[in-house]
């Protein structure tokens, strides 16, 4: 006699409700940080209110609290979360490639990414980091410094030996380099594609990370 397979459950009316539920609500949650990354961008954290946000997601404004407590926890999450963001994707392109000058490519290639295709969060982060609390301005540098560090530990490795306070001053101005991209790649008004400036940004880049450290003569 042939054993009788277990019975497999089956979803419930009320479980497929509460997953379709929760899936909608984190659906207006992330429309509410793109909206708030947009107006934060173009109009400032101050001058941007709970029902512009709420009216560009397509929400009431009191139905922002549904998500967030307030403006500023608006903020916070969306800083906090892209600096995870960059902090995971840093880790998982140097855990995926053992070669460090080929890690270091792709980390150029990752922030490069970042940069065009999240310009208004930069933009954000530049300006209106004051306003966020103590707190949440601790939890986004200590993540953006672990980063920091992701891009160190492989630049050690292409530069055997030099200091590690050469190494940070690196990275950094790479990122300023490749953050700047919002603002920089315009020309006579026109901002120019993201395939055109991609290539020769990534070029910029590499060449920062791996200019000879001698002084000239």
């Amino acid at each position: 006699m042939q054993p009788v397979p277990a019975a497999q459950p089956v979803p419930t009316t009320h479980s497929v409700s509460t997953t379709q539920r929760g899936k909608a609500k984190e659906n207006r949650r992330q429309a509410l940080l793109s909206a708030a990354a947009s107006l934060f961008a173009l109009n400032g954290f101050n001058r941007v209110s709970l029902e512009d946000l709420g009216a560009a997601a397509g929400v009431s404004g009191p139905a922002v609290y549904r998500h967030f407590p307030g403006k500023q926890a608006v903020l916070a999450d969306l800083l906090v979360t892209v600096s995870q963001e960059l902090l995971d994707g840093g880790r998982q392109v140097v855990d995926s490639t053992p070669d460090p000058l080929a890690a270091l490519r792709r980390l150029v290639e990752f922030q490069v990414d970042f940069a065009l295709g999240k310009p208004d969060v930069i933009r954000v982060q530049d300006r209106d980091f004051s306003n966020l609390s103590e707190q949440d301005q601790s939890a986004v540098r200590t993540l953006q410094r672990s980063y920091v560090e992701v891009w160190v530990d492989i630049l050690a490795k292409v530069h055997p030996g030099t200091d590690a306070a050469e190494l940070r001053m690196r990275a950094h101005a790479t990122f300023g380099l490749i953050n700047s991209t919002p603002h920089s790649v315009r020309s006579h008004g026109r901002r120019l594609a993201a395939g055109a400036a991609r290539p020769l940004l990534e070029r910029m880049a590499l060449a920062a990370l791996m200019v000879d450290s001698a002084p000239a003569p």
